[in-house]
């Protein structure tokens, strides 16, 4: 028995970000544009909607989404009605429109509704309509139901989160995406990897989410170095499907001890979640290896995802080198190990404290230790 939460319209390839303005008009009129902290970027957007008869309102999300900078929006717009909340850029953009759409129908303190450091209250309202359009292949956050948001008297990261909050249409189109720094690219990347990665070993994970992540890990494997290093069309292509394949699978099966672990240490020193997750995951995986007992299934599963590691990045014959190989490739093309992130040694016990009891440490496939959860920050520092 399982659930299956989506959008109820996906559109996915090149072009098809043309008709964002058309389908935002089927909601209404009233258009809130959520963009990031470069709005000639979403002067296309804006101008075909305004082409398109509506009326447009824009917000500014010039950076990782936080409670303050939502309680600041929210009384911005206080007062004010859309019939679609439109959102283009990366997930940090996307998840602060969710929390917008979420919380604008709501009277409540928005702390009240998050989830750990709040009162995980339930939405009284249904969100606004919203359509989402991400920039980069790497969050999925246009097909979850939850927003990722810093508060910062807490120094932690975590969710709002309904069903609801899925939007209405997600359009995934490569051609947005093309062009962002290597560093963006390899974290959102790496990011995308992870999320296709650990729902399938998820104590949580069902058959639609199976299928999704066995069909997607190959392919964001074999995609990483020719999109790092090369940037093709054809690369793109592929990581905006394993993105959104990733996005899929965590909304409907969870994710594991690498977001757990994320959700501390993004909100303690604000480093970039992709780069957090991309510098974990090789710890994260040989953890699972050691733990998973021969002849069962997650033994089976992690066997999958190690013999596809090693098929792209192993350069010996030893069965799981390609984690160390994927770490070493991932820190030639920048990315910053934990240390470099600010992780501090003196802190590893404080943050393995902290993330037990992070939502996504839920469907991690063992029970970590203290002493497991500090072993795998210092194999990643």
């Amino acid at each position: 028995m399982f659930s299956f939460f989506s959008p109820q319209a996906l559109y996915f390839g090149r072009g098809q970000a043309a008709q964002a303005a058309t389908l935002a008009a089927g909601f209404g009129r009233r258009v809130l544009i959520v963009h990031g902290s470069n709005l000639a970027r979403a002067a296309w957007l804006t101008e075909s909607c305004i082409g398109a008869g509506l009326d447009v309102q824009t917000q500014c999300c010039p950076e990782e989404p936080s409670l303050p900078a939502i309680e600041s929006a929210l009384a911005s717009l206080k007062g004010q009605s859309f019939d679609v909340v439109v959102a283009l850029g990366g997930g940090s953009v996307i998840d602060f429109a969710k929390a917008l759409a979420a919380l604008i129908p709501c009277d409540g303190n928005p702390l009240d509704y998050l989830e750990g450091v709040g009162g995980g209250r339930m939405l009284e309202q249904a969100p606004v309509p919203m359509i989402a359009l991400p920039t980069t292949a790497g969050t999925g956050a246009e097909v979850t139901k939850n927003a990722v948001i810093a508060v910062p008297q807490h120094n932690v990261k975590v969710s709002l989160r309904d069903p609801r909050m899925i939007p209405n249409i997600a359009i995934v189109d490569a051609a947005l995406m093309e062009g962002a720094p290597r560093r963006v690219t390899l974290a959102a990347a790496l990011d995308a990897v992870t999320q296709v990665i650990e729902p399938y070993v998820s104590s949580k994970s069902n058959p639609m989410t199976d299928a999704l992540c066995r069909a997607a890990i190959p392919v964001g494997v074999s995609a990483l170095r020719e999109l790092v290093e090369n940037g093709t069309p054809q690369a793109w292509d592929s990581m905006a499907w394993v993105s959104t394949c990733g996005g899929l699978a965590l909304a409907n099966a969870g994710l594991g001890a690498v977001h757990g672990f994320a959700g501390v240490i993004g909100g303690s020193t604000g480093a970039p979640h992709g780069e957090i997750c991309g510098a974990l995951l090789p710890a994260v995986l040989a953890s699972h290896s050691r733990n998973a007992k021969a002849g069962t299934e997650i033994h089976r599963r992690l066997h999958f995802v190690l013999s596809v590691v090693d098929d792209q990045f192993a350069t010996t014959n030893a069965p799981g080198s390609g984690l160390k190989e994927l770490g070493a490739w991932s820190r030639q093309m920048g990315l910053r190990s934990l240390s470099e992130l600010g992780v501090g040694v003196d802190t590893h016990a404080q943050i393995a404290k902290a993330a037990v009891s992070a939502s996504s440490m839920k469907g991690n496939p063992f029970a970590l230790s203290q002493t497991e959860l500090i072993a795998i920050l210092s194999d990643a520092q």
